[in-house]
């Protein structure tokens, strides 16, 4: 190993430490990782810059604009109410509802925005119906994680994968992980029902005060409602289509965001701007520079070398590894950087030897996205969640978590090791 592939190890290590413990914000440390990678001649600023992955940069950016305008219309809390008014105010069948639409919101939102809109729902509707508001926040958590594994902008590993992998549309994410994800979703959910059935009940009294709720009166603006599910529709239909017209998936986005703020007008400009998670995207460029110093003195190459050479260069063994220790890994460890270093290593042995990569990338995609669900730290949506609920007054704690959300979690990467196994390794 050369003298900078050494200080690049370093630099990377010290740096996954740092955000692993949480002691610092990680976009700062992620970004001084990346500034001394330049500093120590590691790489230089041009292929610092390089390395940046500016589609994912686009995409996140324009659903943060669409999805801050969209929230200010109360869109969210019609849904949440009108589906508690249609199983009329069933507290088993609001959870198994509310698991639903967060999902669904996953898949076409980030994980993080929708439980920021589901969770205020939340609390709202089991005050009503006084019962403990804990399980379905699991619920929300669980099925936002799944959710998010369906689509290509559905959770950050996806953006990633499918930036770096051309190949990899969004209707190819549609097509070989969107059903698989509602099964695993289907079956998640009612694991649930039965752990938590004994807390969901409440009187006809309760039931029926919910009944009476007016969702209408959620919407604060409906013209505003209006130009957002034209904007959101027309981009989501890009999306579909954006092989077919040779668009990448951030010039979407992009243009969905813009021509939005056009129908709204500069009244929703300076907000729709302060309410993009900058912090999260300054995170994802520090990430690029830092993992680029493993690409560039060749420490990638040599994982991956060692992948190939411990399976064997075995499509089948590669593909489960990469399954099993994505899932394991996110559970601990914020998966986003972890994905970030599998990436390139995944190219690396389609150049040494594994001529079909891509039960590799569907494997990654799989075990980062669900691999969330582990522990209470594995995912942004469940820390948000947590402080949320605290906020509350309700204390989700590691242990309490980590008993019921582990063994579902193990339990849907089986699932998907004998989906993975069916469909692709035959």
């Amino acid at each position: 190993m050369s003298h900078q592939a050494i200080i690049a190890l370093n630099i990377f290590l010290i740096t996954y430490a740092f955000i692993v413990t949480e002691k610092l914000h990680r976009t700062i440390i992620a970004m001084i990782g990346s500034i001394l990678m330049v500093l120590f001649g590691v790489v230089d600023q041009e292929k610092a810059l390089h390395h940046i992955d500016f589609n994912t940069i686009g995409l996140l950016t324009g659903m943060m604009i669409i999805v801050a305008i969209t929230a200010e219309t109360g869109l969210f809390k019609f849904i949440a109410i009108w589906a508690a008014k249609k199983v009329k105010g069933c507290p088993i069948k609001i959870l198994l509802v509310l698991g639903v639409i967060t999902a669904l919101g996953s898949a076409f939102l980030d994980n993080v925005t929708t439980v920021l809109l589901m969770v205020p729902v939340t609390f709202s509707l089991t005050r009503q119906l006084r019962v403990d508001p804990v399980p379905y926040l699991m619920t929300e958590v669980i099925a936002s994680n799944i959710g998010g594994a369906s689509t290509l902008i559905g959770d950050p590993p996806n953006i990633m994968i499918g930036s770096a992998v051309k190949e990899l549309t969004f209707m190819a994410f549609i097509q070989n992980l969107t059903s698989i994800s509602f099964f695993i979703l289907i079956v998640n959910i009612g694991i649930l029902v039965f752990i938590y059935r004994k807390q969901l009940h409440t009187t006809t009294e309760l039931k029926a005060n919910l009944m009476v709720l007016d969702e209408k009166k959620e919407i604060t603006d409906k013209l505003l409602l209006i130009k957002s599910m034209v904007a959101l529709g027309l981009t989501i239909i890009g999306f579909f289509l954006h092989e077919a017209f040779h668009l990448e998936s951030a010039t979407i986005a992009l243009a969905g965001a813009f021509l939005l703020l056009l129908l709204t007008g500069e009244k929703h400009l300076d907000n729709a701007f302060a309410k993009v998670e900058w912090l999260t995207l300054f995170f994802f460029i520090g990430l690029f520079v830092l993992v680029s110093g493993l690409i560039e003195t060749g420490i990638i190459s040599m994982l991956a070398d060692y992948s190939i050479h411990l399976t064997k260069g075995n499509t089948v063994s590669t593909s489960i590894l990469i399954l099993w220790v994505s899932a394991l890994a996110s559970a601990f460890i914020d998966n986003i950087p972890f994905v970030a270093t599998m990436i390139p290593m995944i190219k690396d042995m389609g150049e040494l030897g594994i001529q079909n990569l891509e039960p590799l990338w569907w494997s990654l995609s799989l075990g980062a996205c669900l691999g969330g669900n582990g522990t209470l730290i594995g995912a942004s949506a469940n820390v948000i969640v947590a402080g949320l609920a605290a906020k509350e007054g309700y204390k989700i704690k590691f242990g309490k978590f980590f008993i019921i959300a582990f063994p579902l979690m193990i339990l849907s990467i089986m699932i998907s090791t004998v989906y993975i196994y069916l469909r692709y390794l035959q």
